[in-house]
């Protein structure tokens, strides 16, 4: 059984579609620069209303953890 060692960071994704598309929106921007990305976990979740009382967009915090290199 081999051990790893986790880095934790704090990402905020948004979507005008849906929570589940604000997060992989977050997740898609992190593999860009971050590699051996493992898990998250979903913290917050916010929206935008409108002035016609419709939902602008979501808003959710993500912490992402991914193993470190040797």
């Amino acid at each position: 059984m081999s051990e790893h060692t986790y880095k934790k960071i704090e990402l905020v994704g948004s979507s005008p579609d849906s929570i589940e598309a604000a997060v992989k929106n977050a997740i898609t921007r992190a593999k860009k620069t971050i590699r051996n990305m493992r898990w998250f976990e979903v913290t917050e979740t916010r929206g935008h209303i409108l002035d016609d009382n419709t939902i602008g967009h979501w808003q959710v915090t993500v912490k992402v953890g991914f193993t470190l290199e040797d």
